[in-house]
C-alpha cells in the first residue's frame, strides 16, 4: 500500500529538527488523523442498511452515505494541500481536525437523511484540509535520512484501519451503547478526534506559510460541481427511474467537466499540472485508476448489501464475513511493497487478474446458491478478491509515476489521491445504481452487479501495457 505525497512544497524543511521523541509523537498525531479519515470513509459500507431503516431515505441514502464523503474529500484534497502551503500547515491541520470532529457530531445527531448527507459532505471537506498537511509536517520535522522510517508505518497502519473500520461499525451498531445504535460510530469521534486535536495543538510546529502561493478555487469549485451533478444524476436515476431530471443532471455534469478542463488549460496554477497530462503513462494510470477503483468501491458496497439484505446478517456479522477480504488486502499490500521494484506493471496486471478471478468465483457462488450461500463458502472468493485488490492498490499508482520528473511528484501524488477518492464516490453510486435497478431479489441484483464489476476489471487488463514499465527507484514510503 503506497503512501502518496500531496502537492505541498517539500523543499521548505526546517533546518533544526525536534528531538526523536517529539518526532515520533508528531508522527503519531499525523497517523491518528489519517486513521480517523479512513475509519469514517469505510464505516458506512456496513452501517448503510441500518441507517436507512432508521432514518428512511431508501436506496438514495444508501448511495449518498459513502459517495458524499468520498466526493468532498476527493474534490478538495489538492486544494487542501495548497491552502496549507499558503496559510500554514499547522493552522490547516487544526482547523480541519476541529471541523471533522464537529461534523462527526452532526452526523451522529442527524435527524433526517438530508442533514446526515450534508454532515458527511462536511466531514469529507474538513478531512481534505487535514490529510495533505501531515506529509508536509513530517517533512519539516524529520531528517531526510530518517523520514523513510516514518513513511514505512503508513502502509501497515492504514491496512489495519481498513480492516478495523467496518468491524468497529458493526460491533458498535450491534452493541447499541446507551441506545445510540449507529449514531455511536460517529459520536465516538468526540473522544478520538478530541484527543488527536489536543495532541496536535501541543506538538505540531508553528509555521507561517507562504501567502504568495496561488490557490485555484474556481478550478476546485468546477470540479466539485461536476462530480455533484454526475453523482446526483446517477443516484436520482437509480432511485426514481431515468426521467428528464437525472438525464439533465448528467448533461450538466459533462458541461461542467468541459469548463473544468478549460480552466486547467488556462489557470496560472491549475490543480493538475498540464505537463502531467501530456505524459502518456501518467494519464493512462490516472484513467485506469478511475475505472478500477470505481469498480472495486462499488464491489465492496454490493458485497455488504448482499450480506445484510440478502443473507440477513447483522452489521457485526457482515463485518466479520468481510474479514478475509480485508486480510487479503493487508497481506498483498505488504507483499506488493517487496515485489513492485522487480515486477513493475506486471504486478498491476496480476492484481487485476486475481481480483477478476475472485469476483468470478463469488458471482458463480451467488448465482448457484443465492441466499442459501453459507458463511464458509464465502471465505475463498473474498480472500482472493482482497489479495487482488491489495496487489493493485499501491502498485498501480507507484507505476503510474514511473516516468514523471521529480519536481512533479507532489502534484502527481495529490492528483492520484484525489482521483482515488472521486473514483470511490463514482463507484459507490454507479454500481449500487445497477444493484437497485435490478429486479428479482438480492441474489439476482448481486449477480448482475458482480457481472458489471467483472466486465470492467476484464477491460482494464489489456490497458496495463500503456503504463510505465517500472515504478521510480525511490518510492514514497
Amino acid at each position: 500500500m503506497t503512501q502518496i505525497l500531496y502537492d505541498t512544497d517539500e523543499t521548505k524543511r526546517s533546518p533544526a529538527h525536534p528531538p526523536a521523541r517529539t518526532r515520533w509523537a508528531i508522527l503519531g498525531v499525523v497517523l491518528a488523523a489519517d486513521v480517523l479519515d479512513l475509519l469514517d470513509g469505510t464505516i458506512t459500507n456496513i452501517a448503510a442498511p441500518t441507517i436507512t431503516r432508521d432514518l428512511g431515505g431508501g436506496p438514495a441514502l444508501l448511495q449518498w452515505l459513502g459517495a458524499s464523503y468520498a466526493l468532498a474529500l476527493g474534490v478538495l484534497l489538492v486544494l487542501g494541500g495548497r491552502l496549507g502551503d499558503k496559510y500554514g500547515r499547522r493552522r490547516l491541520f487544526l482547523t480541519g481536525l476541529t471541523g471533522f470532529t464537529a461534523a462527526s457530531v452532526a452526523c451522529g445527531l442527524a435527524p433526517t437523511p438530508e442533514v446526515l448527507v450534508a454532515a458527511r459532505l462536511a466531514q469529507g471537506a474538513f478531512g481534505a484540509l487535514v490529510i495533505p498537511q501531515g506529509f508536509g509536517i513530517l517533512g519539516a520535522t524529520w531528517p531526510r535520512n530518517e523520514i523513510g522510517k516514518a513513511y514505512s508505518l503508513f502502509g501497515p497502519v492504514m491496512g489495519l484501519s481498513a480492516v478495523g473500520g467496518p468491524i468497529l461499525a458493526g460491533l458498535l451498531i450491534d452493541a447499541d451503547p446507551a441506545g445510540l445504535g449507529w449514531r455511536a460510530m460517529f459520536l465516538i469521534n468526540i473522544v478520538l478526534g478530541g484527543a488527536a486535536l489536543l495532541a496536535a495543538a501541543r506538538l505540531l510546529p508553528r509555521d507561517t506559510g507562504d501567502r504568495t502561493t496561488t490557490v485555484d478555487v474556481p478550478g476546485s469549485a468546477l470540479l466539485g460541481a461536476t462530480m455533484l451533478a454526475a453523482l446526483a444524476g446517477l443516484i436520482e436515476g437509480a432511485a426514481h427511474g431515468w426521467t428528464a431530471l437525472p438525464v439533465l443532471l448528467l448533461v450538466a455534469g459533462l458541461a461542467l467537466f468541459g469548463a473544468f478542463c478549460h480552466r486547467q488549460r488556462t489557470a496560472s496554477s491549475p490543480l493538475i499540472r498540464p505537463s502531467l497530462l501530456h505524459n502518456r503513462g501518467f494519464t493512462s494510470g490516472l484513467l485506469l485508476g478511475i475505472v478500477f477503483f470505481a469498480a472495486v468501491a462499488g464491489l465492496l458496497y454490493v458485497i455488504s448489501l448482499f450480506l445484510q439484505l440478502g443473507l440477513g446478517r447483522s452489521p457485526a456479522g457482515a463485518a466479520t464475513a468481510l474479514m478475509p477480504l480485508s486480510a487479503g488486502i493487508v497481506i498483498a499490500s505488504i507483499a506488493g511493497y517487496r515485489l513492485i521494484a522487480r515486477l513493475g506493471r506486471r504486478l498491476v496486471l496480476v492484481g487485476f487478474l486475481v481480483t477478476l478471478a475472485g469476483t468470478a468465483h463469488l458471482l458463480t457462488l451467488v448465482a448457484v446458491s443465492g441466499t442459501d450461500t453459507g458463511s464458509w463458502a464465502l471465505v475463498p472468493p473474498l480472500l482472493v478478491i482482497g489479495l487482488g485488490m491489495g496487489a493493485c492498490f499501491g502498485s498501480l499508482y507507484d507505476v503510474t509515476v514511473g516516468d514523471i520528473a521529480p519536481e512533479e511528484a507532489g502534484s502527481a501524488g495529490g492528483s492520484l489521491g484525489a482521483v482515488q477518492q472521486l473514483a470511490n464516490a463514482i463507484g459507490a453510486a454507479a454500481v449500487t445504481a445497477v444493484y437497485f435497478r435490478t429486479d428479482g431479489g438480492a441474489d439476482r441484483a448481486t449477480v448482475v452487479s458482480l457481472t458489471v464489476v467483472a466486465a470492467i476489471t476484464l477491460l482494464c487488463c489489456p490497458l496495463v501495457r500503456l503504463l510505465p514499465l517500472k515504478a521510480p527507484e525511490e518510492q514514497h514510503h
